[in-house]
């Protein structure tokens, strides 16, 4: 893939929130192999109804996108069918959004059958009003395709497709969940009375969240400088005191503009954050929009019905603002959270030890509550 990226900036968005956003947007193509060759901005108070940018900005992304040999332009925003459609007559080129970006990383990566089944739901969901006016250069689905009525248009074949398909797995994973709610109750006894700590690792992509796996466990895991750099979850243990050992699991960064069709996937994907006693939310302090990125994880966590579970905001990449592990106790960043937040760098592992200090503070706590409840 080698990409042209496209967004607009208004009231609501700045020109250079619309960059950060762009320069993320990037990271997402690379997450997937393929390159950007330059972006185009467009001061838009709203999206055109035909090509999301005007009329003039679209003939212009045909020239820019022909003359420098790129074979798809991304737009940073959700596009309608009808726009997809208009787009790519115009240009000639493979449009995409930001959407189709992430249900392709997520289908790549997927690796339970529970998330499989999810991440394909949410495939189909989106392509599903996309069906219509694309013809003969649509993908074969495969499956048992019905008898062809009379004059019956192939899109209106893989319609019917899909939706066989999107009920098929919605039950498939009705039963999944059944069989989980039970292996999780009869877990989770036995948990409690083991002193078996589950805390999930969560942070914005690229926040760290591997390196701090790496300071508190010793477990050797990749890092790069990268969006979707560890997309799989890990796990490793850790045992603090003779009564407690905790469980830590570094999870998939989250990111702005998390599309809708990927809400039930991230469930799945993610299952260890709905399941944890405690969530460590790791925080880059060292990028200007710190906060706003926090602001973005808690609204994911909300709609993974994980947003009121114990938490500490491990303030990370201290090092990249202060030289020695002494000046960290000066930083002020923990000011600006609500609730429990150690200042740490996990790549020199400054304050590991405090940091270890709170959750074990935290999880006697939660499994106090835990045996309480049981008994």
């Amino acid at each position: 893939m080698k990409a042209v990226l496209v967004g607009i900036w208004n009231r609501d968005i700045t020109r250079e929130e619309a960059r950060e956003s762009i320069k993320e947007l990037r990271g997402l193509v690379e997450a997937l192999g393929g390159t950007s060759v330059g972006y185009i901005l467009q001061h838009r108070n709203k999206p055109d109804v035909r090509y999301f940018v005007g009329a003039g900005k679209a003939q212009e992304l045909e020239e820019v996108s022909r003359g420098i040999g790129a074979d798809t332009i991304v737009f940073d925003d959700p596009l309608t069918p009808s726009q997809v459609k208009n787009l790519e007559k115009l240009t000639g080129k493979r449009v995409l959004d930001r959407t189709d970006l992430v249900i392709e990383i997520f289908s790549r990566r997927a690796r339970s059958k529970e998330a499989k089944l999810q991440v394909e739901l949410a495939k189909l969901t989106h392509e599903l009003p996309r069906l219509y006016g694309k013809g003969k250069d649509l993908s074969r689905l495969g499956g048992g395709v019905g008898t062809r009525g009379p004059g019956e248009q192939e899109a209106e074949i893989r319609r019917r497709v899909i939706k066989r398909r999107i009920h098929q797995i919605r039950e498939e994973l009705e039963e999944i969940k059944k069989m989980r709610r039970h292996q999780r109750k009869r877990r989770e006894r036995e948990e409690v009375r083991e002193n078996l700590l589950k805390v999930a690792i969560v942070g914005y992509t690229n926040a760290g969240k591997s390196t701090l796996l790496k300071a508190l466990t010793g477990r050797d895991t990749f890092t790069a400088d990268m969006l979707f750099a560890t997309l799989d979850t890990k796990t490793s243990a850790r045992t603090v005191s003779p009564d407690l050992k905790i469980l830590f699991t570094d999870t998939v960064g989250f990111i702005k503009k998390l599309p809708t069709e990927l809400i039930e996937s991230f469930k799945a994907t993610l299952e260890e954050v709905t399941e944890a006693d405690i969530i460590l939310h790791v925080v880059d302090i060292s990028d200007d929009r710190w906060l706003d990125y926090i602001q973005a994880v808690k609204e994911v966590l909300e709609e993974l019905s994980a947003g009121d579970k114990p938490t500490i905001y491990v303030l990370n990449k201290a090092d990249r603002i202060v030289n020695s592990e002494e000046e960290v106790k000066h930083l002020p960043h923990s000011a600006f959270v609500e609730g429990r937040s150690v200042v740490v760098s996990a790549h020199r592992r400054w304050n590991i030890e405090k940091l270890l200090e709170e959750i074990s503070s935290l999880g006697r706590k939660v499994l106090e509550e835990s045996l309480v409840k049981e008994v």
